[in-house]
C-alpha cells in the first residue's frame, strides 16, 4: 500500500523541542550526498517533500514529516561533513546523538549507504555506536540502479562480511533506488507491523 499523505511538520535544532512522542517514528540518516532526500521522496511518492541539493551537508536540522497522520518520518543531518569546521561537526554530532538517544518513540533508524562505495569506516563506526547504545537500525543501500546485478551482489556480500566482523548476525539490509523505486514496498512493509505493534502498547 503506498503512502497516501505526507506533509512537512516541523524543523528544529534542539532535540528537546521535537514533536510530542505520540506516534511511532523512523529516522533516516547517512553520510552527506548519500541520496537521502531522493529516497524519502521516493518512499512517500512526493517529488519535493524533502529538498534535494547538489551541495552535500544541506540538511542541518531535525526535519519531521507526518505520514498518513499515523507516523513520523525524520530527516536527520548527515554525518561526516568534510567541508565544515570541527566545531560545526561536533555540533551536528551532538544534535544527532541527542535526538537518537532521547526519542522513546523512535522505532528504527535507517542508515543509508551508497552502494557504489566500498565499506567506509565512518559508516561502520556509526552503526557500531548505534549497536553499543542498543538503538535498533537497518541498512539501506542507495543508488543501486547504477550497478549491474553481479556488481550489486558482490557489494552486498562484501558489506555483510564486513558487518559480521562486528556482529554475530548482520543487520537487515534494504536495496533501494530512488530512480526505479526499488525497495519502496519492502521498507513500507517493514514499517507497517511496527506501527501496528506500537498502537497496541
Amino acid at each position: 500500500m503506498p503512502v497516501k499523505q505526507a506533509e512537512f511538520f516541523v524543523s528544529n535544532s534542539d532535540p528537546a523541542k521535537c514533536p510530542k512522542p505520540d506516534r511511532p517514528e523512523y529516522a533516516f540518516i547517512g553520510r552527506s550526498n548519500v541520496g537521502k532526500s531522493s529516497l524519502i521522496n521516493m518512499l512517500t511518492g512526493r517529488t519535493s517533500l524533502a529538498k534535494i541539493s547538489g551541495k552535500p551537508g544541506k540538511t542541518q536540522l531535525i526535519n519531521h514529516f507526518v505520514i498518513d497522520n499515523e507516523w513520523y518520518l525524520v530527516d536527520l543531518p548527515g554525518y561526516g561533513y568534510a567541508q565544515v569546521s570541527k566545531t560545526d561537526r561536533e555540533k551536528f554530532a551532538a544534535l544527532i546523538d541527542g535526538y537518537l538517544t532521547g526519542r522513546p518513540n523512535l522505532l528504527c533508524i535507517f542508515v543509508l549507504v551508497d552502494s557504489r562505495i566500498e565499506p567506509q569506516k565512518i559508516d561502520l563506526d556509526f552503526m557500531y555506536n548505534l549497536g553499543e547504545k542498543g538503538l535498533p537500525f537497518v541498512i539501506v543501500f542507495t543508488k543501486t540502479e547504477k550497478l549491474g546485478p553481479a556488481k550489486l551482489q558482490a557489494t552486498l556480500d562484501t558489506y555483510r562480511a564486513k558487518l559480521l566482523e562486528y556482529w554475530e548476525e548482520a543487520p537487515q539490509i534494504f536495496v533501494t533506488s530512488a530512480v526505479t523505486a526499488a525497495g519502496r514496498e519492502e521498507i513500507l512493509s517493514f514499517i507497517r507491523p511496527l506501527n501496528q505493534a506500537y498502537k497496541k502498547k
